[in-house]
């Protein structure tokens, strides 16, 4: 799938996608992963370390193929720079933990240039609560679409 996004996006078919990695409730499990259990068991651990670590397992394999997808991106000729450099990439998720069926803070990460609209490697902290939709009110604004708000947000935040 990320190879067919790469292809779409530089073919400029689309230039937005979303892609849905685990439903919190699936029982899907991701055998190349090294957990042969499906990801809701996986995020019920019961704070014991052994059902945590494989359900961290689950979550890194995930991220390789985040990874993956951000390697060939950047490795993708586009205009003056390459696909990386001219997009955003929100990864993440709906729970931080999901054995508490706790949303927050969440665990997000996001990266590109947004075409020289956002600047990296930075770690932003945000305060207790925020909601999600500050973030991606900030996104829209990057991308030229202003808005004075997007679902519950209460601000735009500095990215």
């Amino acid at each position: 799938m990320f190879d067919l996004l790469t292809l779409a996006y530089q073919s400029e078919t689309t230039r937005v996608a979303t892609i849905m990695l685990a439903k919190d409730l699936s029982p899907t499990s991701y055998p190349a992963s090294g957990n042969r259990g499906g990801f809701h068991g996986a995020s019920h651990h019961a704070n014991i370390k052994a059902n945590m670590d494989n359900f961290a397992l689950i979550n890194k394999y995930h991220i390789s193929m985040l990874a993956y997808f951000i390697d060939k991106l950047s490795k993708t000729p586009d205009g003056d720079g390459n696909l990386l450099d001219h997009s955003m990439v929100l990864y993440g998720s709906s729970m931080s933990n999901g054995n508490q069926h706790d949303h927050d803070p969440l665990p997000i990460v996001l990266v590109g240039g947004g075409s020289g609209q956002l600047q990296g490697n930075r770690h932003i902290v945000t305060p207790a609560h925020t909601p999600m939709a500050n973030l991606l009110l900030s996104m829209l604004d990057k991308l030229g679409v202003h808005q004075d708000s997007f679902g519950d947000s209460t601000g735009k935040l500095e990215i």
